[in-house]
């Protein structure tokens, strides 16, 4: 299940440790001199898995646990999680997880939190009513509105206003809004939707009652609260989660006035933003997870959005280091350093993370971010039409033909993203013949996939004026060969891939390790970073694979503006 080092099944505090690191010592070890034991236990709540895992000081998993997360799919475009079973599944894999590794609740040392951004719902938080589910990143219930908005002479002229400004005042912030616009990814307008079509909402609102939880405020409150439901617990979300809601200004580090005085949103009604070295997050309340935790004090210790979790598990530390995750979506960002830079071609500006201190005061870290909403459901898709028993075998299936006949796949179940930003652009195959086979089909299919990435990764170099020399890969599609190999080849990048993929499970591992003091500093992070292989760009096949996607960019057009 896991593609972390597990450690062998042994008894709490046994000093024997089977990972590899076990040479080495831990930087903890070297610092206090202390062999006490220290169990991080980490949640990462996903599309469509729930994961939760228990890591020692050396970072070896001692135990872990997975769960589905049923995704619901009431009427078409429209995807949902149901709150409270996702809170039932969150208790069940930590418990679980915690008596996988043969510890109790009072061994931990601290919990860390790792979400996916921009799912969110409304609710009462003092009665618990719900006045929708969570309405995930993938929903497209507002695509109507999104389109009227962006055509719309308000945003137009919002646009040319910007770019006034920028003109007049070269502040980058302008310049970003003046290709400001909503996308369905965005809580924005999906928040709009149910505002503006949820009778319950509606009153609720009047009345005062109702606040929007962001993933990880909900799941933070529920941790912290229990069956208490206290009224003084905080309202808090950490900045990597509220930043790509499209509510949150990365420039001044804050919920947007512009955006809550356009839309009508009252921002009393989200949650505090904090930083993710916040020293209030909490702790676990004694009653949030079951009789065995009762006479727990575990400290939450970090809370961090997926994607920034993914950054610090593949240690993109340093400006123009590069991750790219291949999950159910391809997610390329790249470190801009301590200023916000203002995107242009679709790409955005987010704060990577942000650490406080006396000593560089804000802290923050920006990024920009591009996305390929069709990865791996692509493959699942394909999965599921039969073209292949087992994802693992597509990299070979794929190589066992030399080239696509001539065939080629549009990924584009969610639109294309940027640079191309059509987001009524449709998918399909184009080019089949007589001679077409399955294998020619599932090449086509991941040749795509790795096409959309290069078109991130061009889009990425223009927009900073930087050439990349290596990007890292982590999530599950990152396991096959032939889309690693295919990407080296065609981007002439190295690519490293990690012994583990779990890069948000390790990255919310090591924040929450800093701030709890397990570590020092990421200099102490690099003895965990074991890359498994680097696949080297082959300039022979530069010529014939980018003909190909010379000729695939060309079909763009086949397919574009089709809903």
């Amino acid at each position: 299940m896991s593609a972390l080092p597990k450690a062998a099944t042994k008894a709490a505090g046994d000093p024997e440790d089977l990972d590899s690191s076990k040479d080495m010592g831990s930087p903890r070890d070297s610092a206090s001199g202390s062999r006490s034991p220290c169990f991080i236990l980490a949640l990462d709540v996903g599309t469509t898995c729930v994961r939760s895992f228990v890591l020692d000081e050396r970072c070896v998993v001692r135990g872990s646990a997975v769960d589905a997360v049923e995704l619901l799919n009431p009427q078409p475009g429209y995807f949902e999680i149901e709150p409270e079973g996702l809170w039932r599944k969150i208790v069940s894999v930590i418990r679980r997880a915690v008596k996988d590794a043969k510890l109790t609740p009072l061994d931990i040392t601290c919990l860390t939190i790792s979400t996916q951004r921009c799912t969110f719902l409304t609710w009462d938080h003092m009665s618990g009513e719900y006045y929708h589910n969570f309405i995930t990143w993938k929903d497209l219930r507002a695509d109507e509105l999104v389109e009227q908005w962006n055509n719309s002479w308000t945003k137009s002229s919002m646009n040319w206003f910007s770019y006034a400004l920028f003109l007049l005042t070269r502040q980058s912030r302008f310049l970003a809004g003046s290709v400001l616009k909503l996308m369905n990814g965005q809580v924005t307008p999906r928040l709009l939707f149910e505002i503006m079509h949820n009778k319950k909402l509606k009153q609720a609102l009047m009345q005062k009652k109702a606040r929007v939880e962001l993933l990880d405020s909900w799941i933070l409150h529920k941790l912290r609260t229990g069956s208490s439901r206290d009224k003084d617990v905080e309202h808090i979300t950490d900045v990597t989660s509220s930043t790509a809601t499209g509510l949150y200004d990365p420039f001044t580090l804050s919920w947007s006035p512009l955006i809550s005085w356009l839309f009508g949103i009252n921002s009393k009604i989200l949650p505090r933003v904090v930083d993710n070295g916040y020293k209030g997050f909490g702790h676990v309340h004694p009653t949030a997870l079951g009789p065995d935790w009762a006479n727990t004090n575990v400290a939450i210790a970090a809370s961090v959005s997926d994607q920034t979790a993914a950054m610090w598990g593949s240690q993109c530390f340093k400006k123009n280091d590069v991750k790219v995750t291949m999950g159910t979506g391809a997610f390329l960002n790249l470190v801009t350093g301590e200023r916000c830079h203002a995107a242009i071609s679709g790409m955005y500006p987010l704060v990577a993370w942000q650490l406080k201190s006396p000593a560089r005061n804000q802290g923050a870290i920006y990024c920009i971010e591009g996305a390929s909403h069709d990865f791996g459901t692509v493959v699942t898709w394909a999965q599921s039409c039969e073209l292949f028993e087992n994802p693992a075998d597509t990299s070979d299936i794929a190589q066992s033909v030399p080239d696509t006949n001539d065939v080629f796949f549009m990924p584009a179940f969610s639109g294309l993203g940027p640079p191309v930003n059509d987001y009524r652009s449709a998918s399909g195959f184009i080019g089949l013949s007589p001679s077409t086979t399955k294998a020619h089909m599932v090449r086509a299919l991941l040749e795509s996939i790795v096409f959309r990435l290069v078109q991130l990764i061009e889009a990425a170099e223009k927009e900073t004026s930087q050439k990349l020399h290596m990007i890292r890969v982590d999530g599950g599609v990152s396991r096959n060969d032939f889309v690693c190999q295919f990407l080296a080849d065609l981007s002439q990048l190295s690519v490293e891939r990690a012994q583990n993929t779990e890069s948000s499970i390790i990255g919310a591992t090591f924040m929450a390790g800093i701030n709890q003091g397990i570590w020092r500093d990421v200099e102490d992070l690099k003895c965990f970073r074991k890359v498994e292989r680097i696949f080297e760009p082959r300039p022979k096949e530069y010529d014939t694979i980018a003909s190909r996607m010379d000729k695939w960019s060309r079909t763009i057009a086949r397919f574009s503006d089709w809903y």
